[in-house]
């Protein structure tokens, strides 16, 4: 595998610029890829609180997930727990952005943030920081708060999924508390019954696993269901354990009682499978990271029953591999269906690997190829696409389908202390946070994907029924962005 160069900056302008790739890229099923952009890292949004509660606690970090709401044609970048891996004290939010979309050809351009919404409970903030460091108690949730999945709701609130729970909570547009969904007990993490939101194994006895909560999460067209998504399999199912397991759960709620009603199996593409499109046995991905290091990032409806769900495996460009030395396995997008899928609320896999007999997980099919598409394309593979939006409508009658990645804020953490990652793409380092890279580094940009999808591709969509915003956005400000290369040198 050829080394690949880093991002060069090649100047600044006040919103972020997209490149068109030189060259798009057709799957053998039909999408393409349309263009790139690339958001610095370095770049922060429009919280008034830079300096308050540590490093880097304005600068963008998304996209955990991605919305489009289309009725008033504004989208929504989620940030997750902040830099630092749940050690430093940040305030969660979510981005209100506006963008450009070419409405024949589904270019992408003129990234904007709108709003910073910041989530609070009863004029408390929600914070990154992990159960045991924010409340003094491994086994009080409180208001730490890991946001991974996020959807408007038709009145306009918004539904967040996140990981340290898992939860499901629901928001006012202004980001203030409204409710939290009753959780099944089963995928609650625990000792011995006992709720901890910190430990991992062998600590803990059941539930999700440490760092592996909600991933996703989705509305049905008709806003009555919201299907939340465990990005891999629960630490007490599988054998020998979790980690070879490829059976993940999908959680249905019902948004007027907010209780669950339902639970699908979901099967994570055979670690097999990924490892033969991997050059060299000596690359493989190990046995034991299938159900850890293969996982769920993203879902979005198509319609009531049918799915786009982005998977993924942990390699590529990202703060813990800046220079991309691994061979990336998977990065895809596939088309579930859950009509004929079984409810599995009260079936257990504890000790096994296969659904029992009678048990139907949901139906998926490759809908399309994330890194075979920016391979083909010429360009560098992120390690976490995240975020995933069926976008607008063009006037061809296809899709653009939006695909974001979470760059973690160019931030990595070991034993509690964080650095930032800097890097030109032959080199990189760790620096301590907020110092500013060395020169000709920069921190590790996010990347917003434009594909374009048939409207045969997306047959049956059924978008969203939403009411309008109350009022406007107050003025816009305009991010000081600069524009970067996205194609890889030639060595």
């Amino acid at each position: 595998m050829k080394k690949k160069d880093w991002l060069s900056l090649v100047g600044c302008s006040i919103v972020a610029s997209g490149l068109n790739v030189l060259g798009t890229a057709t799957a053998s099923y039909g999408l393409s890829l349309v263009n790139a952009l690339a958001i610095p890292g370095e770049s922060t949004d429009l919280s008034p609180l830079n300096g308050d509660g540590g490093a880097n606690v304005n600068r963008l970090g998304f996209f955990s997930d991605l919305h489009y709401d289309r009725h008033n044609n504004v989208y929504y970048a989620l940030g997750d727990q902040g830099p630092g891996d749940g050690f430093l004290n940040y305030k969660t939010r979510v981005q209100k952005f506006s963008l450009d979309v070419d409405q024949n050809t589904g270019a992408i351009n003129s990234f904007k943030v709108l709003e910073t919404i910041l989530f609070t409970k009863n004029g408390e903030h929600f914070n990154g920081l992990n159960p045991k460091l924010l409340n003094g108690d491994a086994g009080i949730l409180g208001l730490s708060f890991d946001p991974e999945g996020f959807a408007v709701a038709p009145n306009g609130n918004f539904y967040v999924a996140e990981e340290f729970g898992p939860s499901v909570y629901e928001f006012t547009p202004t980001g203030s508390f409204v409710r939290k969904f009753a959780m099944p007990k089963t995928i609650i993490p625990n000792v011995n019954s006992n709720p901890n939101y910190v430990a991992g194994r062998p600590i803990l006895t059941g539930g999700r696993q440490e760092g592996r909560g909600f991933e996703g999460l989705t509305l049905s067209p008709d806003g009555r269901k919201l299907f939340a998504m465990l990005q891999d399999p629960l630490i007490n199912e599988g054998a020998p354990d979790e980690r070879r397991s490829r059976n993940l759960r999908i959680v249905e709620f019902d948004t007027a009682t907010g209780q669950s009603s339902a639970q699908y199996f979901y099967q994570l593409e055979n670690l097999a499978e990924i490892n033969d499109r991997i050059p060299g046995t000596a690359n493989d991905i190990e046995p034991n990271a299938q159900g850890r290091n293969i996982g769920i990032n993203a879902i979005a409806a198509i319609d009531a029953r049918a799915f786009l769900v982005l998977e993924r495996d942990s390699r590529g460009v990202g703060e813990t591999d800046a220079l991309g030395k691994a061979p990336v396995g998977s990065k895809r997008v596939y088309k579930i269906d859950l009509t004929n899928a079984t409810n599995v609320s009260d079936i257990s896999l504890v000790g096994t690997n296969a659904l029992p007999d009678g048990v139907t997980p949901v139906t998926k099919s490759l809908f399309f190829d994330v890194a075979e598409l920016l391979t083909q394309a010429g360009l560098i593979v992120p390690a976490k696409p995240e975020g995933l939006t069926i976008g607008p409508k063009l006037k061809d009658g296809s899709y653009a389908i939006l695909v974001g990645t979470d760059n973690d804020f160019s931030v990595t953490q070991t034993g509690g202390i964080q650095s930032d990652v800097c890097t030109n793409g032959m080199s990189a380092s760790n620096v301590p946070v907020d110092n500013g890279c060395p020169t000709g580094h920069s921190l590790i940009p996010g990347y917003l994907y434009s594909f374009k999808a048939s409207g045969t591709e997306l047959a049956g969509f059924v978008p969203l029924k939403t009411v309008p915003e109350p009022g406007t956005t107050s003025a816009l400000v305009l991010l000081g962005l600069g524009g970067f290369w996205l194609r890889r040198r030639k060595q």
